[in-house]
């Protein structure tokens, strides 16, 4: 506990100015006011409750949407009945304009919203027993937990009645709303596969299995950017998850920081004491000697969405409804309610991926589902490019974002079906409007986050692409390949990954295991620059036989790989060697494309300079970095 104190000394000093706004009053004494603001207008709303207190209770003011309000509506574990979809589906028919986001915790909100219709929508959602506390600022957000928890094969332990336990420390709980120092995410999973993100959390408990007894391995100190890291402590039962929960949550209360809100997650306190003092600290504070880490059961899942249905244990059936970028609306949650009650048993789960599933359908009923309407404008199963798409709010709805971001990600999600169709497989597309991350792209296959590319000195719409993110615990975050490219170039480079993927996968290979099996032996740079160069061959409409599997492995050496990559290209474009004999080098410049078989094309200046510069006989010219050809080497 001294470490912990000591640290927080440390950071002690100063505090940031929203802990100087949360000073200004209570979040009661905003709340109490909502009904004063419906009646009085937007106008009698003062700034701080805007931009901070009514945020404790999910309400947003949209800067997009000039006196419109959002509300984040609280749906724990993504566990929802036909009433409440219902109830749900018709708050935002009346007084949404229609609009539902679904986002990646497992919850829905409401946008075009006027204040005056705020009260309304809290009492008719109380109705049903929901409610948009603590959903904002800094508060314990939605707890995730896996969709098919309590009825999928591979759920070991059922966690929804323990995350609800969980939720009653804080939830409505006046000592927890807004006393955090920053936001808190949590979610538990009790199944084999990763549905929940559950290592993407500031407090993951994880299913494990210790000496025959199945309990949660802790995780700790996940946030955008960072996988949550093995806190070596084994809790066997519900009693020991809750003691560590109210542990935990006060130690971060009583000593996390406070000064730079960028840095005062749950994360940095395990960054300035080390995960073994966190841990000494929760044993010492719950006064119970957890035992140490088992072993951690809880992988990825790479089956169930692609199959459109997953079989549950009472034999029915989980069917899967694909949301591009979580895009929905009143009328559709309706027609969810509707057809979960007609042709299932009145449950509806939502997904991380934005997408959600009815449970409970007998197979006989299937058929006949897929007939509803819902399905006009949703499928079951889509192509793999929609099936484990995330894309976060965007310019339109988010005063953070960069770029549109949902209808980019739906846009190349469609041009990938059109170009590279697949008949099976996996690729996890997650898409972030900026530097935030709420569209988790750190731990996609393919992740994108948003910012301004430059094209010709002007300055557009781009994306950061990073590839190899991982769900699981002893995973880590992507890895970036290419940086700030065009917007309107992106799905071609992307494109070129699709193909190779499409062209060396195993049957059964998700994108994740080819990236492990294929592209985690190449440098990042190098990659970026083989999505480049392929995209570029197509560009020119040079089909030659060049890839991956062409090159020899270099330990990712950038050297070594940019001069392997050269050589074997100049193969491919000569048919002949770069190097015939000790000290004769032909440039490239020179020759014609002998692979094409056409004697009146030669190569292009732009790829004779680039090959010349990737194999110079002098090294002193030789490009050394994938970095030095950028610019050569263009769509544009």
């Amino acid at each position: 506990m001294s470490k912990l104190q000591a640290a927080y000394e440390a950071r002690s000093s100063k505090v940031n100015k929203i802990e100087k706004v949360k000073a200004l009053k209570t979040p009661q004494e905003a709340l109490s006011q909502l009904e004063f603001y419906a009646a009085s207008g937007y106008k009698s709303i003062p700034d701080e409750d805007k931009s901070y207190f009514l945020k404790c209770f999910g309400i947003y003011d949209r800067p997009q949407t000039p006196t419109k309000f959002m509300i984040r509506v609280r749906i724990p574990g993504g566990q929802l009945s036909a009433t409440q979809a219902k109830v749900l589906g018709e708050c935002a028919k009346e007084f949404g304009q229609d609009y539902i986001d679904i986002t990646t915790r497992q919850q829905i909100e409401f946008r075009y919203l006027d204040i005056k219709d705020i009260p309304k929508i809290f009492e008719r959602m109380a109705s049903v027993g929901i409610s948009s506390y603590q959903t904002g600022v800094d508060n314990f957000r939605n707890i995730l937990n896996d969709p098919l928890d309590g009825d999928g094969f591979d759920n070991i332990l059922p966690s929804q009645e323990l995350l609800e336990k969980i939720q009653d420390k804080f939830l409505k709980n006046w000592e927890w709303i807004s006393t955090l120092p920053r936001k808190f995410n949590t979610a538990i999973s009790g199944s084999m596969s990763n549905r929940s993100n559950v290592f993407g959390q500031d407090c993951c408990f994880v299913l494990a299995q210790k000496e025959g007894v199945y309990g949660y391995n802790l995780f700790l100190g996940g946030k955008v950017g960072k996988i949550a890291k093995d806190a070596n402590i084994f809790l066997k039962d519900e009693t020991e998850v809750l003691a560590c929960y109210g542990s935990l949550i006060e130690l971060f209360k009583t000593f996390g920081f406070r000064d730079n809100r960028n840095k005062n997650r749950l994360h940095f306190l395990i960054e300035a004491v080390g995960m073994e003092a966190m841990s000494t600290a929760l044993r010492e504070h719950a006064k119970v000697n957890f035992a140490t880490a088992g072993d951690t059961l809880t992988q990825l899942d790479f089956n169930d969405p692609d199959q459109g249905k997953v079989k549950l244990r009472n034999g029915t059936f989980a069917v899967h409804v694909v949301v591009p970028s979580g895009v929905f609306t009143g009328t559709d949650l309706i027609k969810t309610a509707q057809a979960a009650s007609r042709f299932g048993d009145g449950r509806i789960r939502f997904s991380i991926e934005q997408s959600l599933y009815i449970l409970g359908v007998p197979e006989s009923q299937i058929t006949s589902l897929l007939h509803h309407n819902l399905f006009d404008n949703y499928k079951s199963v889509n192509t793999p490019y929609f099936n484990h798409l995330i894309a976060c709010a965007g310019t339109e709805h988010c005063p953070f974002g960069v770029i549109p971001n949902k209808p980019d990600a739906i846009e190349m999600a469609q041009y990938l079906s059109d170009v590279v169709p697949l008949e099976a497989g996996r690729i996890r597309m997650y898409w972030s409007a900026c530097v935030k991350g709420c569209g988790i792209h750190g731990v996609g296959d393919i992740g994108f986050e948003g910012c301004k590319a430059k094209v010709d000195g002007k300055s557009e719409y781009g994306v950061h692409i990073s590839i190899g993110g991982k769900l699981t615990g002893n995973g880590e975050e992507g890895h970036s390949v290419m940086k700030s490219v065009p917007l309107r170039f992106a799905k071609y480079y992307v494109e070129t990954l699709a193909l190779e993927y499409r062209r060396m996968k195993t049957p059964t290979e998700s994108f994740e295991q080819f990236y492990d099996r294929i592209l985690s032996n190449y440098s990042r740079a190098g990659v970026g620059f083989m999505m480049q160069l392929l995209a570029y061959f197509r560009n020119k409409n040079l089909e030659i036989n060049f890839g991956f599997e062409n090159v020899v492995k270099m330990g990712k050496n950038e050297e070594f790989e940019l001069f392997e990559f050269g050589r074997k290209l100049y193969y491919q474009l000569m048919e002949e060697e770069a190097y015939a004999e000790y000290g004769y080098f032909a440039p490239p410049s020179r020759g014609k494309l002998k692979p094409l078989s056409r004697s009146d094309v030669t190569l292009d200046t732009s790829l004779a300079q680039i090959i010349y510069k990737m194999i110079h006989p002098n090294e002193d010219e030789r490009a050394k970095v994938f970095s030095e050809l950028q610019g050569i080497i263009s769509l544009y």
